[in-house]
Protein backbone atom coordinates (compact mmCIF):
# COMPACT_ATOMS: atom_id res chain seq x y z
CA UNK A 1 0.00 0.00 0.00
CA UNK A 2 1.23 3.30 -0.90
CA UNK A 3 2.25 5.89 1.87
CA UNK A 4 -0.35 8.69 2.03
CA UNK A 5 2.76 11.22 2.41
CA UNK A 6 3.37 10.44 -1.07
CA UNK A 7 0.69 11.56 -2.72
CA UNK A 8 0.81 14.19 -5.42
CA UNK A 9 -2.89 14.87 -6.30
CA UNK A 10 -4.07 16.90 -2.94
CA UNK A 11 -5.78 20.16 -2.82
CA UNK A 12 -3.61 21.70 -1.05
CA UNK A 13 -0.83 20.84 -3.49
CA UNK A 14 -3.04 22.26 -6.61
CA UNK A 15 -3.23 25.41 -4.19
CA UNK A 16 0.18 25.34 -3.79
CA UNK A 17 0.82 24.90 -8.03
CA UNK A 18 -1.88 27.85 -8.18
CA UNK A 19 0.62 29.90 -6.03
CA UNK A 20 3.81 29.27 -8.04
CA UNK A 21 1.86 29.88 -11.21
CA UNK A 22 1.00 33.31 -9.66
CA UNK A 23 4.37 34.60 -9.50
CA UNK A 24 4.91 35.40 -13.22
CA UNK A 25 1.95 36.78 -13.48
CA UNK A 26 1.95 39.04 -10.45
CA UNK A 27 5.51 40.41 -11.67
CA UNK A 28 3.93 40.79 -14.98
CA UNK A 29 1.57 42.90 -13.80
CA UNK A 30 3.12 45.07 -11.13
CA UNK A 31 6.67 45.96 -13.59
CA UNK A 32 4.84 45.29 -16.89
CA UNK A 33 1.52 47.32 -17.22
CA UNK A 34 1.32 48.77 -13.61
CA UNK A 35 -1.98 47.15 -12.92
CA UNK A 36 -1.45 47.36 -9.22
CA UNK A 37 -4.73 46.60 -8.46
CA UNK A 38 -4.76 43.14 -10.40
CA UNK A 39 -1.05 42.43 -8.62
CA UNK A 40 -3.08 43.40 -5.30
CA UNK A 41 -5.62 40.49 -6.32
CA UNK A 42 -2.55 38.30 -6.81
CA UNK A 43 -1.24 38.88 -3.40
CA UNK A 44 -4.11 38.16 -1.48
CA UNK A 45 -4.83 35.32 -3.15
CA UNK A 46 -1.26 34.24 -2.30
CA UNK A 47 -1.63 34.95 1.61
CA UNK A 48 -4.82 33.75 1.76
CA UNK A 49 -3.69 30.23 -0.24
CA UNK A 50 -0.87 30.00 2.14
CA UNK A 51 -3.39 29.60 4.95
CA UNK A 52 -5.68 27.46 3.14
CA UNK A 53 -3.47 24.43 2.27
CA UNK A 54 -2.05 24.44 5.32
CA UNK A 55 -5.79 24.09 7.01
CA UNK A 56 -6.99 21.59 4.20
CA UNK A 57 -3.98 19.34 4.53
CA UNK A 58 -4.55 18.66 8.12
CA UNK A 59 -8.53 18.85 7.98
CA UNK A 60 -8.66 16.62 4.94
CA UNK A 61 -5.31 14.91 6.04
CA UNK A 62 -4.01 15.76 3.31
CA UNK A 63 -0.59 16.18 4.18
CA UNK A 64 2.54 15.11 1.68
CA UNK A 65 6.12 15.35 0.88
CA UNK A 66 5.40 17.37 -2.10
CA UNK A 67 2.86 19.40 -0.04
CA UNK A 68 5.79 19.82 2.64
CA UNK A 69 8.35 21.52 -0.57
CA UNK A 70 6.03 23.13 -2.35
CA UNK A 71 4.36 25.25 0.19
CA UNK A 72 7.50 26.57 2.05
CA UNK A 73 9.19 26.78 -2.06
CA UNK A 74 5.92 29.26 -3.18
CA UNK A 75 6.76 31.43 0.26
CA UNK A 76 10.41 32.16 -0.63
CA UNK A 77 9.43 32.57 -4.05
CA UNK A 78 6.67 34.77 -3.79
CA UNK A 79 8.87 36.76 -0.92
CA UNK A 80 11.84 37.08 -3.21
CA UNK A 81 9.90 38.52 -6.05
CA UNK A 82 7.70 40.88 -4.25
CA UNK A 83 10.66 42.23 -2.58
CA UNK A 84 12.45 42.75 -6.21
CA UNK A 85 9.25 44.01 -7.34
CA UNK A 86 9.24 46.42 -4.78
CA UNK A 87 12.03 47.71 -4.71
CA UNK A 88 12.19 48.03 -8.68
CA UNK A 89 8.94 50.32 -7.83
CA UNK A 90 10.29 52.18 -5.20
CA UNK A 91 7.57 50.56 -2.63
CA UNK A 92 10.15 49.43 -0.44
CA UNK A 93 13.74 51.04 -0.03
CA UNK A 94 16.80 48.60 -1.08
CA UNK A 95 17.97 47.89 2.69
CA UNK A 96 14.89 46.03 3.79
CA UNK A 97 15.14 43.77 0.73
CA UNK A 98 18.33 42.91 1.40
CA UNK A 99 18.19 42.35 4.79
CA UNK A 100 15.08 39.99 3.95
CA UNK A 101 17.00 38.42 1.34
CA UNK A 102 19.93 38.04 3.27
CA UNK A 103 17.99 36.07 5.80
CA UNK A 104 17.54 33.42 3.17
CA UNK A 105 20.39 32.84 1.99
CA UNK A 106 22.06 32.38 5.54
CA UNK A 107 19.22 29.89 6.03
CA UNK A 108 19.85 28.00 2.83
CA UNK A 109 23.55 27.78 3.75
CA UNK A 110 22.85 26.44 6.94
CA UNK A 111 20.37 24.02 5.20
CA UNK A 112 22.83 22.99 2.50
CA UNK A 113 25.08 22.31 5.12
CA UNK A 114 22.93 20.52 7.33
CA UNK A 115 21.88 17.92 4.12
CA UNK A 116 25.61 17.43 3.09
CA UNK A 117 25.79 16.22 6.91
CA UNK A 118 22.86 14.06 7.37
CA UNK A 119 20.39 16.21 8.89
CA UNK A 120 17.03 16.81 7.77
CA UNK A 121 15.75 20.36 7.33
CA UNK A 122 14.64 22.60 9.95
CA UNK A 123 11.63 21.82 11.61
CA UNK A 124 9.25 24.82 10.92
CA UNK A 125 8.54 26.91 13.72
CA UNK A 126 5.81 28.83 14.59
CA UNK A 127 8.02 31.49 14.53
CA UNK A 128 8.98 31.10 11.14
CA UNK A 129 5.26 30.67 9.85
CA UNK A 130 3.87 34.40 12.07
CA UNK A 131 6.70 35.49 10.04
CA UNK A 132 5.92 34.57 6.92
CA UNK A 133 2.37 35.66 7.62
CA UNK A 134 2.72 39.08 8.44
CA UNK A 135 5.20 39.55 5.45
CA UNK A 136 2.43 38.00 3.28
CA UNK A 137 -0.44 40.49 4.52
CA UNK A 138 2.26 43.53 4.45
CA UNK A 139 2.95 43.14 0.90
CA UNK A 140 -0.48 43.29 -0.55
CA UNK A 141 -0.87 46.33 2.20
CA UNK A 142 2.00 48.20 0.95
CA UNK A 143 0.80 47.64 -2.50
CA UNK A 144 -2.80 49.28 -1.73
CA UNK A 145 -0.73 52.36 0.41
CA UNK A 146 0.39 53.23 -2.74
CA UNK A 147 -1.03 56.88 -3.92
CA UNK A 148 -2.95 59.03 -2.52
CA UNK A 149 -6.76 57.59 -2.16
CA UNK A 150 -8.25 57.34 1.42
CA UNK A 151 -7.34 54.09 1.03
CA UNK A 152 -4.02 54.40 0.77
CA UNK A 153 -3.75 56.66 3.46
CA UNK A 154 -5.91 54.44 5.62
CA UNK A 155 -3.04 51.28 4.80
CA UNK A 156 0.06 52.84 5.34
CA UNK A 157 -0.05 52.45 9.05
CA UNK A 158 -1.50 49.22 8.94
CA UNK A 159 1.46 47.89 5.89
CA UNK A 160 4.30 49.52 7.77
CA UNK A 161 3.33 47.79 10.83
CA UNK A 162 2.78 44.34 9.20
CA UNK A 163 6.30 45.16 7.49
CA UNK A 164 8.14 45.96 10.37
CA UNK A 165 6.66 43.21 12.93
CA UNK A 166 7.03 40.71 9.69
CA UNK A 167 10.74 41.52 9.63
CA UNK A 168 11.68 41.37 12.84
CA UNK A 169 9.66 38.38 13.67
CA UNK A 170 11.49 36.79 10.06
CA UNK A 171 14.82 37.68 11.80
CA UNK A 172 13.74 36.14 14.53
CA UNK A 173 13.19 33.10 13.26
CA UNK A 174 16.27 32.78 11.11
CA UNK A 175 18.04 33.53 14.72
CA UNK A 176 16.43 30.48 16.01
CA UNK A 177 17.59 28.48 12.78
CA UNK A 178 20.70 29.25 12.99
CA UNK A 179 21.33 28.42 16.74
CA UNK A 180 19.37 25.32 15.58
CA UNK A 181 22.21 24.29 12.66
CA UNK A 182 24.85 25.34 15.52
CA UNK A 183 23.45 22.77 18.09
CA UNK A 184 23.11 20.68 15.28
CA UNK A 185 26.82 20.59 13.71
CA UNK A 186 27.75 19.29 17.47
CA UNK A 187 26.17 16.05 17.27
CA UNK A 188 26.43 13.21 14.88
CA UNK A 189 22.83 12.60 13.18
CA UNK A 190 20.74 9.77 14.90
CA UNK A 191 22.86 10.47 18.00
CA UNK A 192 21.70 12.16 21.17
CA UNK A 193 23.54 15.04 22.23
Amino acid sequence: MRDPADRLLTIPNLLSVLRLAGVPLFLYLLLGPREDGWALLILVFAGFSDWLDGKLARWLNQMSNLGALLDPAADRLYVFCTLLAFVIRDIVPLWIALVLVGREVVVGICLLVLRQRGWAPFEVTYLGKAATFNLLYAFPLLLLAQGDSAWAQAAQPIAYAFTVWGGALYLWSALLYVYQFFLALRVTPGRAA
